[in-house]
């Protein structure tokens, strides 16, 4: 692929997978959680562990492995931490003790964070004015990984085991590395800096651009309300409707309308400005979240409607809002790409941990009124900060793109 051929279809196809599979990894575990304590004796705290572990490791490889995607080659490294990835799933199907399982479990979650070396690349080898669509495909892939995930590893831990699992997504994450080997061009490396200047000059990326601050923090705050609502849902459903985790596992696919939706707001970004669709994503959300005040008005079939159809609403708008602000966020300084990502989904975990202790707490305090409060507050929170943005930057650049590719 030379400088100025566009990114082809089989690669942007290719990366979305590699995306999908990649960070599914990390969520695997939970629906066999149950199998691996029989298997292993572990106690119910020892189980929490693993999940906790693993996201613990996401959260780190974010913050310190992410920025490496501005100094080395990005093939290199998505390469790297997609064989080591494969050998960690492999490692983590004959382990025998808590204690190795959590090693591999933390080691895991840090490979995964390959997925968000992907999303910046395929930012960089997108064509000039496409730079919107191509992310948002590739985010349909991880946004499907992510849903998908726990369905399939539930089905096939049921059918054959735990340990089957994991090696079965051993063997995915190597045949898409294969992949990878063969479509993925090298990348031109710009940044010279020593590891250590690296990570500070994340802090000086941070104060140099309001932009960088405003996307961060309003998607902060919309990953606030999404967790306090996924936290807790299952909870509620059991207590007012007394419906299992599958049916709360039903309504997350109504994620799925928001995850097929993602390329289109890609494409809405490179035509009306990112801005426009982060402010109009951030609507969404509130007023998603806002509609379920009308719960109590309604009969019990009509409340289940309206919960899925919020869904449906907020998931849409917070997606939508997601591949607007990383197109935001891409194109300050595309030798940046990878620290500033890493900063942006920095502010985005913060979030999800804060949403899913906050509602939890609200949700003892005030039950399902409460949250619905909070959501939508928090949303309200990060519409107000898109509105008052700075319209100048309303247009994405993709100045930078074609220097960067190879």
């Amino acid at each position: 692929m030379n400088t100025f051929t566009a990114l082809s279809r089989w690669v942007t196809f290719v990366l979305a997978v590699g995306a999908g599979f990649s960070v599914a990894a990390i969520y695997y575990a939970q629906p066999l959680l149950p199998l691996m304590g029989q298997d292993l004796n572990l106690s119910i705290t020892g189980m929490g562990l693993v999940p906790t572990l693993t996201q613990a490791g996401y959260a780190l490889g974010i913050l310190f492995l992410l920025p490496l995607g501005d100094r080395y080659d990005r093939r290199t490294l998505i390469l790297l931490k997609s064989i080591s990835l494969a050998v960690l799933l492999l490692a983590c199907s004959f382990t025998g003790q808590l204690h190795s399982l959590l090693i591999v479990s933390l080691l895991m979650g840090m490979a995964a964070t390959m997925a968000q070396d992907i999303v910046p690349a395929a930012a960089i080898l997108a064509p000039e004015g496409k730079q919107g669509k191509t992310v948002g495909t590739v985010m349909t892939g991880l946004l499907l990984g992510i849903l998908l995930s726990r369905t399939v590893s539930g089905l096939v831990g049921e059918a054959f085991g735990w340990r089957e699992m994991y090696q079965l997504a051993a063997v995915s994450i190597a045949v898409i590395t294969a992949i990878m080997w063969k479509a993925l061009p090298r990348f031109t490396v710009h940044s010279t800096l020593s590891y250590p200047s690296l990570m500070l000059s994340m802090v000086q990326l941070w104060q140099r651009y309001s932009t960088l601050r405003r996307a961060a923090l309003a998607q902060g705050f919309l990953s606030i309300a999404f967790s306090a609502f996924w936290s807790t849902l299952a909870v509620m459903l059991s207590e007012h409707y007394h419906l299992g985790s599958a049916i709360a596992g039903a309504f997350g696919i109504a994620g799925a309308a928001g995850a097929l939706a993602a390329p289109m707001a890609g494409h809405l970004a490179d035509k009306v400005g990112a801005a426009k669709v982060t402010q109009l994503g951030a609507l969404l959300v509130t007023v998603s979240f806002a509609l379920m005040f009308l719960l109590p008005a309604l009969p019990v079939q009509g409340q289940w409607l309206l919960i899925a159809l919020s869904a449906v609403g907020f998931d849409l708008g917070l997606q939508s809002s997601l591949v607007a602000h990383q197109n935001l966020v891409y194109s300050l300084e595309p030798q940046a790409r990878g620290r500033l990502n890493a900063l942006l989904f920095t502010m985005v975990f913060i979030g999800m941990a804060l949403g899913s202790v906050l509602g939890s707490q609200v949700y003892a305090l005030a039950n399902w009124e409460g949250v619905v409060t909070l959501a939508t507050f928090s949303s309200a929170i990060a519409l107000v900060i898109r509105l008052t943005g700075n319209p100048s930057l309303s247009k994405p650049s993709v100045a930078g793109n074609l220097s960067l590719r190879k």
